[in-house]
């Protein structure tokens, strides 16, 4: 499964800047397939790309994450109980707006892969306001 983070550039407040940027509606895109654990035999060696207009901004690996896909389920199961269904979303690699100083824009095309599940694409869209 592809999750996408869609931020927004509403005004931040201290407490929940992390969440404002995440929660809206039609924030966190997913798909376009679910693949289930049996399917993936190596959470951490898979490639994760991400291309805007077309040009790739990010590419790493699940390798390099901070912690392994089994630990962090280790962890978060041992606060609430993961049901079948649940999704744990892990953050981003580098090269992001935020560390480039380029942002994404009204009708930008953004497309992110990861190796043996496929591509998820959206376009990005003007807020509602």
């Amino acid at each position: 499964l592809v999750i996408k983070k869609r931020t927004d550039s509403r005004p931040r407040d201290e407490w929940f800047d992390w969440l404002n940027g995440k929660w809206l509606d039609t924030f966190a895109p997913q798909g376009p397939w679910i693949v289930t654990s049996d399917e993936i035999k190596d959470p951490q060696v898979l490639d994760i790309s991400t291309y805007i207009n077309g040009e790739r901004k990010q590419h790493n690996n699940t390798g390099q994450m901070l912690y392994p896909v089994n630990k962090i389920i280790e962890y978060i199961s041992a606060i609430i109980t993961l049901e079948p269904g649940d999704l744990i979303s892990t953050g981003t690699i580098s090269g992001v707006g935020a560390t480039t100083g380029t942002f994404m824009k009204k009708g930008d095309k953004v497309e992110i892969e990861i190796s043996g599940i496929g591509v998820l694409k959206n376009s990005v869209a003007a807020s509602k306001k």
